[in-house]
């Protein structure tokens, strides 16, 4: 499949080891997933994420980087700005989320199959995603899956 990789992946891959259980058990799914399952995969990240990566700790930001390396750039053009900024223009994320309405539109306007992320407020949330669904298929796309990385385990097995 076609998985398009957001920023918080390799966020959590790099991160200090968390001492809240969820994130901790997250952050241990989502190395296993890196380590054992996404060469089954055709991985795609933007630069948006590259720019939301390299941000922070210089240390932290090339690790992050250094993840991303080898995936495949999708590029970030009109189709994929406009659908954006109707994401954002029609209230389905806040302003403030731009980053992440660009990773959906990415992700969608490309065709991805797979948005793999672990970010709950805006991404991986039900409610965003019945929105988003009706906002994409009217502008002509198909929202990808959108899952984390424990989900995608099952798909890999």
């Amino acid at each position: 499949m076609r998985v398009f990789i957001e920023t918080t992946i390799p966020s959590y891959l790099t991160a200090r080891p968390a001492r809240d259980i969820v994130q901790s058990a997250r952050q241990q799914v989502t190395r296993d997933w890196w380590d054992n399952h996404r060469h089954y995969h055709d991985l795609f990240t933007s630069q948006a994420v590259l720019d939301e990566a390299a941000a922070g700790d210089p240390s932290m930001a090339r690790a992050r980087l250094k993840l991303l390396d080898s995936l495949t750039l999708l590029d970030i053009h009109s189709d994929v700005t406009a659908l954006a900024t109707r994401i954002v223009s029609e209230q389905i994320l806040p302003s403030d989320a731009d980053y992440d309405a660009v990773h959906l539109a990415v992700a969608t306007v490309h065709g991805m199959d797979i948005l793999l992320s672990l970010n709950f407020r805006h991404i991986v949330n039900g409610a965003i995603q019945h929105r988003l669904r009706r906002l994409t298929r009217n502008c002509g796309y198909e929202l990808p899956v959108i899952c984390t990385p424990e989900e995608l385990l099952e798909e890999s097995k």
